[in-house]
């Protein structure tokens, strides 16, 4: 059997669509950086069974909404030194949004910089600094099939 490296690290993250067919994204900014996307997501707790139900929480703390949780359709990698840093990223179906529900530490922590909520047509995400890049290139490449699938999720 061949040695694989540990996984130090695993996180889920929701590829979050809205009824006019917007990523809604973590707009974050950092003093001395330039300004740069994610999906709302993190890590997965010891404690966690479901990996669609840690991303309905961590949608609802990163950017105060509700969401069906889809499939997941992409995974990311990353080796470093204690490991495998692993993302699911998981489709999902904005059903309510509220900033004021937000509830992730981050959104009380100043040294962390900017979080913000911030909405993109899908049609527009080559335009922006997505992260991962490769995340933004599947979507991209895969937007119609993502507009079909989000659309099949059942509140």
């Amino acid at each position: 059997m061949t040695s694989r490296a540990p996984i130090a690290r695993r996180s889920v993250r929701a590829v979050l669509i809205d009824d006019q067919d917007r990523l809604v994204l973590v707009r974050r900014t950092k003093p001395d950086r330039p300004v740069y996307w994610t999906t709302a997501g993190g890590g997965v707790e010891p404690e966690d069974v479901d990996r669609r139900a840690t991303a309905a929480r961590e949608v609802l703390e990163e950017v105060g909404a509700t969401a069906v949780i889809g499939e997941q359709v992409f995974l990311t990698s990353d080796p470093t030194a204690e490991g495998l840093r692993i993302a699911h990223f998981h489709l999902a179906r904005l059903l309510t949004i509220d900033p004021d529900a937000r509830t992730g530490a981050e959104h009380g922590d100043p040294t962390r910089g900017g979080f913000e909520t911030d909405v993109i047509a899908l049609t527009a995400v080559s335009e922006i600094d997505l992260r991962p890049p490769e995340l933004r290139d599947f979507l991209v490449a895969n937007a119609e099939a993502l507009l079909a699938e989000v659309d099949l999720l059942e509140p």
